[in-house]
């Protein structure tokens, strides 16, 4: 007996374990997504869905539960009258009450998911201060207020529907089930049959009431999606423009009024017969509404085709206008600054030497080969890696200097197949180190870039100082790391031995062992509970990608996935671009080709710590209503930028994806002349260039440039050129401020139309079809090399585009070649060479002379001045060597072919300067006059 009664005890104690476990289990989750919020400090985010939902969802469902009990009440009570159905009294209440609480929780289920969000939008907007012309409402209400009517629109409609369908099941149930006890069963196939007619039958009358109960409501929800159809026409797409034309205006929005009155005359009309059982009747209305909606369609075509089409940009001007205007307020253009840049092309030495800082910061390396030498010669083990290189600027031994920066990333992942443990991927292997950088317009001997930060411990020849330099948040980090431990961390290679360390950062989530089991139950690892490396002073690291770090804490703002880090005051921190978005701005057209959105703001600057992994969201532009009503849903959630510390603050840059998106639009939208925009006279586009080892025809990129624009001092600045619609000149390009009180301030600069500028492809065109650059180049690519073409930049000088090229060499078929630096193209005017540094370019393209030359011995050389040889014999001296270099080469004498290739070098450089027409007289101030000038006669 009591064998007995101990088996039972056991049996109960094991399925309340599992009981437990299971519900354990199912709020893990839960549990550790609270666990992380607190130590993040946002758990105002984490409980704000959860109150919400509360503070919706339980008067929701009391108020429903209590509705629908009543309803059920009455059906039976209508349904009682019936001789079929006899209803026991004693059972009504348990029933009615335990149907409309089953129906009560699904609805609230389904509405509060719907509109918890959308509600917390509606009661918070903000005002933009801009009304729409025909309902003379404010912006605000098609952003915040109209998707909340849509969702409650979708919410009510799926509740007549349930509401229907239990009204259909629980009259059946009666009917059905609960035969009258007085009618007499008798068996045989008629009989069934006879006995559903009956039901059908009796079924039918009951519910033709309801019927027109359910279809008046129908009928009112058809006028309210009436009601919001008239604004969505402010959405609408033509084939010249978005939002309410002619057609919609004159047509539509009439139809549409006239529709909300006809749905609401036939939801009476349906109560009205419903009551009276007259179904036929009913039928009417929704034949009526097809047919007057049929008829506003037909009406629409025929307005479109015989009104608008024969005169559309009459009829349509207003309109396109409208369209212009509320597109360039959504992409923020509306302050864009338009000032004429005449391209004389006349720079002068004077020139050069006021404009020295900006020619000082051209940028002879690229990002993209940069990032290939930094892992070749700064990641030293396998496990480090550098994700891409960002671009930024910083005071370098007192001088303002745009640098190449990127940070020596831990991807554990690369770790030899054998080492690649629980404990090595986890505790051991857990962060970066430091960082590389080096300024963009300088190279070493060898043509890599010479690096101001390097190596590990970081390295620096400059002011820089990294005290702090380890990243345990970055955007590798997609693996959870578990910090002190018994023993102690990886830290950096040193030597043959490994330097280690205890993490003494804030970050982590203290794993005492009812976290532990949290941990092992949510991430399914037995090796978190069981592990004697962890103790109680362990912490867990969690969500350490910071891209994934930022859209848990603020899923509601967009991200540049391209984050930049940042060396300030001995830390390195991670910025990241937050965007607003919305695709409710009435009139503007939609961004690219899947159109997500049509109104963008980049008004958070985020900013994590790498060590401790702290987030802080600052707001940069106060006056946006989106980034204000999430600050008022989720309270104090944005710091306002003044209280950035000083030195972040003059790392924030303009975001280039932003840019990017404002530059793609203006390029239609720069045209505010209704005329010129339905036309599409002034279209431009992006220009284009030869990129990369297989010449790959590209868009050019915007770049950050230090430079200083026309009547303004040198500053950090964000631009791109233009070219004409389907043709490679230049006509304008745009700049983005980056510094100071001119931060987002955003200036076009137009060329007048009379006048030809070279647009990037156009330059790069010039270089294959140089005859003297041309050959160097197919040069350069032989013997298992090959010429990376980099970024072309146009580089405004004054009143003068100078265009500037590096010209990269690396080994073929090989991952892991260097590519090195080893000439410069420089642009300038009518004038293009190749030269060993961009200041032999400039030096050669403006006549100026080295100070490091001698001044030579003869009477009729002047300082810095070139005197070119016989042109014909140049050449055939150039083929002379080419010849005997190939011989050289099919031999295998490569210390000939060197010399020969060497000299080949000096010959085609003197027959590029006498190609150039340089002077055997000094050259006069402006470039202008020299062109004027014939020197070389043949």
């Amino acid at each position: 007996m009591q064998s007995n009664k101990s088996k039972k005890l056991l049996t109960i104690i094991i399925a309340a374990v599992a009981i437990l476990g299971a519900l354990f289990a199912l709020f893990s989750n839960f549990y550790i997504d609270y666990l992380w919020f607190k130590e993040t400090g946002y758990t105002q985010v984490f409980f704000k869905e959860i109150v919400t939902k509360l503070q919706l969802g339980v008067p929701m469902f009391l108020i429903s539960t209590i509705l629908l009990y009543f309803y059920f009440r009455f059906i039976k009570k209508y349904v009682n009258k019936s001789s079929i159905v006899v209803i026991r009294e004693k059972k009504k209440d348990f029933i009615s009450l335990g149907a409309g609480a089953v129906v009560g929780l699904v609805l609230t289920v389904i509405a509060t998911n719907a509109l918890w969000y959308r509600i917390l939008e509606y009661v918070n907007a903000e005002p933009f201060g801009v009304l729409d012309p025909i309902f003379n409402k404010d912006v605000s209400f098609y952003v915040f207020q109209l998707p909340f009517l849509e969702s409650l629109f979708n919410v009510l409609s799926l509740v007549v529907f349930v509401i229907f369908v239990a009204t259909l099941v629980y009259t059946a149930m009666f009917f059905w089930f609960k035969k009258s006890p007085q009618v007499e069963v008798e068996v045989g196939v008629d009989h069934r049959v006879q006995e559903l007619k009956d039901f059908l039958m009796s079924f039918g009358n009951i519910m033709v009431k309801q019927v027109g109960i359910f279809v008046a409501l129908f009928f009112i929800l058809t006028a309210y999606s009436y009601y919001l159809r008239r604004f969505g026409l402010l959405f609408s797409v033509s084939e010249i423009s978005y939002g309410a034309g002619y057609t919609d205006s004159t047509v539509r929005l009439p139809v549409y009024t006239a529709m909300i009155f006809l749905s609401l005359a036939s939801a009476a009309a349906s109560i009205f017969f419903g009551f009276r059982k007259k179904l036929k009747w009913i039928a009417i209305a929704p034949v009526v509404m097809i047919a007057v909606s049929f008829l506003g369609g037909a009406a629409g075509l025929v307005v479109e085709n015989y009104v608008v089409g024969p005169n559309q940009f009459g009829r349509e001007e207003a309109y396109l206008e409208r369209h212009i205007d509320f597109t360039t307020k959504a992409y923020g253009l509306e302050n864009v600054v338009t000032k004429e840049f005449s391209a004389k092309q006349n720079i002068t030495l004077e020139d050069l030497e006021e404009n020295e800082r900006t020619i000082s910061n051209i940028p002879i390396n690229d990002y993209r080969p940069t990032l290939d030498v930094y892992n070749s010669i700064q990641a030293f083990r396998i496990y480090y890696q550098f994700h891409d290189v960002d671009i930024d600027r910083y005071e370098l031994d007192g001088d303002y200097t745009q640098v190449f920066i990127s940070a020596r990333e831990m991807d554990n992942q690369q770790l030899e197949e054998n080492a690649r443990t629980w404990i090595n991927q986890h505790l051991k292997y857990t962060h970066g180190f430091g960082v590389a950088m080096s300024p963009v317009n300088r190279i070493n001997e060898v043509g890599q870039p010479d690096l101001a930060i390097k190596d590990i411990p970081p390295m620096s020849n400059n002011n820089i100082t990294i005290e702090e330099p380890r990243i345990y948040f970055g955007e590798l980090t997609d693996t959870y790391a578990i910090t002190n431990a018994k023993t102690p961390e990886f830290d950096y290679p040193e030597g043959s031995n490994n330097k280690e360390n205890f993490y003494t950062g804030n970050a982590g989530i203290p794993l005492n062992f009812f976290n532990r089991l949290a941990f092992t139950i949510n991430l399914g690892e037995t090796k978190i509970l069981l592990s004697s490396e962890i103790t109680g002073e362990s912490k867990m690291l969690i969500r350490r990608n910071i891209i994934e770090r930022l859209q848990t804490i603020a899923p509601f703002l967009a991200y540049d996935e391209d984050p930049y880090v940042v060396a300030s005051e001995g830390k390195l921190y991670w910025i990241v671009d937050a965007f607003t978005l919305s695709d409710r701005y009435p009139y503007a057209k939609p961004f690219g080709e899947e159109g997500t959105f049509n109104y963008v703001r980049n008004s958070v600057k985020v900013v994590i710590d790498a060590y401790n992994g702290d987030v802080t969201f600052y707001q940069v532009e106060p006056d946006d209503p989106l980034a204000t009503v999430y600050e008022n849903i989720y309270k104090d959630i944005l710091v306002p930028i003044d209280q950035m510390p000083a030195d972040l603050r003059s790392h924030v840059r303009y975001s280039q994806e932003m840019f990017d998106i404002q530059a793609d639009m203006y390029r239609t939208y720069h045209m505010t002349n209704a005329r010129v925009f339905y036309n599409k006279e002034d279209q431009w586009e992006l220009p284009r260039q030869i990129y990369g080892a297989e010449k790959q025809i590209e868009m050019v990129e915007s770049t950050y440039l230090i430079m200083k624009l026309p009547e303004r001092e040198e500053e950090f600045t964000l631009m791109v050129p233009f070219t004409a619609r389907q043709r490679d000149n230049m006509v304008a390009w745009m700049a983005a401020m980056n510094d100071g009180d001119s931060y987002g301030d955003i200036m076009v600069y137009t060329f007048p139309k009379q006048t030809l500028v070279y647009g990037p492809m156009q330059i790069e065109q010039r270089v294959d079809q140089d005859t003297v650059i041309s050959p160097q180049l197919t040069l350069l690519g032989q013997q298992g090399s090959e010429v990376i073409r980099g970024n072309m930049m146009a580089i405004p000088i004054e009143e003068a585009i100078l265009y500037i090229e590096p010209v990269y060499i690396r080994a073929r078929d090989s991952d892991r070649s260097l590519p090195e630096v080893k000439k410069i193209i420089v642009s300038y005017n009518n004038r293009i060479i190749m030269a060993d540094s961009l200041q032999d370019g400039l030096n050669q393209i403006f006549g100026i002379s080295d100070p490091d030359d001698d001044e030579g011995d003869g009477d009729d050389e002047q300082p810095g001045v070139v005197i070119p040889g016989d042109l014909n014999s140049l050449i055939l001296e150039a083929n002379t060597l080419f010849d005997q270099a190939q011989e050289a080469q099919q031999n295998g004498d490569w210390a000939e072919y060197g010399r020969l290739i060497q000299e080949l070098e000096d010959v085609l450089s003197q027959l590029q300067t006498l190609q150039l027409g340089v002077p055997e007289t000094p050259l006069p101030e402006t470039i202008e006059e020299s062109v004027n000038e014939e020197v070389v006669e043949e």
